[in-house]
């Protein structure tokens, strides 16, 4: 089951969900709106090797906007901070984005139980589009679960603090 609006901000309340910053403009029937950081990281790279750590060039976009161009990956990151203690948190485009052939994840939309940071946006785009900083570009919605699992995340991604790049070389 998905929370409704009134849902996430009782957990949000009752401490099981938090997002920082957290304005209620942004909290939809069954979602939030989370906003897209200035900064964004790009791959030096034509062709990504996991086994490697990834050299990256950092980009931030002005305040008058920053083209996109198709078959790059640009990684960005939300504005907020969020923490998700007794959901399954999932993140989806907005559909206005989404219309104008912006992608804001490639398959990293579900997260974990106990996932704390911030939300790593893996965007391209089918044509040239130009994004702006702080605009809402995605939304995250919560599932219930059943019972709390054994274990929570602790994975390599958890606590990050920035634009998080591929840390698949760790485990290969």
């Amino acid at each position: 089951m998905i929370l409704t609006d009134n849902e996430i901000q009782d957990n949000i309340e009752r401490g099981f969900i938090k997002i920082d910053p957290f304005d209620v403009k942004q909290l939809n029937p069954n979602s939030y709106n989370l906003r897209l950081h200035r900064e964004l990281l790009i791959y030096e790279e034509v062709i990504l090797d996991p086994r490697k750590e990834q050299r990256t060039s950092k980009v931030l976009i002005p305040e008058g906007g920053l083209p996109l161009l198709p078959n790059r990956l640009y990684l960005g990151r939300s504005v907020e901070y969020t923490e998700t203690l007794s959901h399954v948190p999932m993140i989806e485009g907005r559909s206005s984005w989404g219309r104008l052939g912006l992608y804001i994840h490639i398959t990293a939309g579900f997260g974990d139980v106990g996932f704390k940071g911030y939300w790593t946006l893996e965007i391209s785009c089918v044509q040239p589009v130009i994004i702006y900083p702080n605009v809402e570009i995605c939304q995250i919605f919560y599932h219930s679960i059943s019972d709390l699992p054994s274990r929570k995340y602790k994975g390599k991604y958890q606590g990050n603090d920035g634009v998080q790049p591929s840390l698949l070389h760790k485990e290969l």
